[in-house]
């Protein structure tokens, strides 16, 4: 009988201590989907910012990240959204591509690493907007695909292939992110146009 009591109160901690540990663990995802963030003050305004309204996503860019260099892509994903080296600058003619995660391991979450959490929400005429020294840049989305990850390195080595179906002088916006969420199976990838 004293060994059943024993293996009962046993068994009742193993179980708080996984309830613990699993609200430890996912509680940074649950408080980035039900309180939405506030919007972000960089005091160096020659940093661009991302901004899009609808999903209420906001963070600084971090330019000129080389895409091919995990270590150097990695840190610059802790601070802000990647713009990969060799595509245009926001604000520039041709296409830019910016890239962030949607999620992360789970005692890593940041404000920054699942800025494109909820990237797929996005839909043909949402707006996208860059902050860049006091200029807003407005983007429309014009397209959402999701696509394997070869298909991207593709993307990215053709460099600016959305200007082989727009005029040289466009504007355009590619932003990219893992989906599904949590996993790095596949790329969602956003396009968007300057607009005036």
């Amino acid at each position: 009988m004293k060994h059943r009591n024993i293996l009962g109160l046993l068994g009742n901690i193993l179980i708080i201590v996984s309830l613990l540990s699993t609200g430890f663990i996912y509680a940074p995802l649950i408080r980035l989907l039900v309180i939405p963030p506030q919007p972000i003050k960089i005091t160096d305004s020659s940093m661009p910012v991302l901004t899009i309204p609808k999903i209420n996503a906001s963070a600084p860019i971090i330019e000129n990240v080389n895409p091919w260099d995990k270590e150097e892509y990695m840190q610059a994903l802790t601070k802000g959204v990647a713009h990969a080296r060799n595509t245009a600058l926001p604000g520039e003619n041709g296409t830019s591509f910016l890239f962030a995660h949607s999620s992360d391991l789970p005692w890593r979450l940041t404000r920054y690493n699942t800025i494109f959490l909820k990237l797929g929400n996005l839909e043909k005429g949402d707006e996208i907007v860059i902050t860049k020294e006091g200029i807003q840049l407005r983007y429309e989305v014009i397209e959402k695909k999701t696509v394997w990850p070869n298909e991207v390195n593709d993307l990215l080595n053709a460099q600016n292939s959305l200007n082989t179906l727009n005029s040289p002088t466009t504007q355009t916006l590619i932003l990219q992110t893992c989906t599904p969420i949590g996993t790095d199976l596949r790329r969602l990838l956003i396009f968007a146009t300057r607009i005036p």
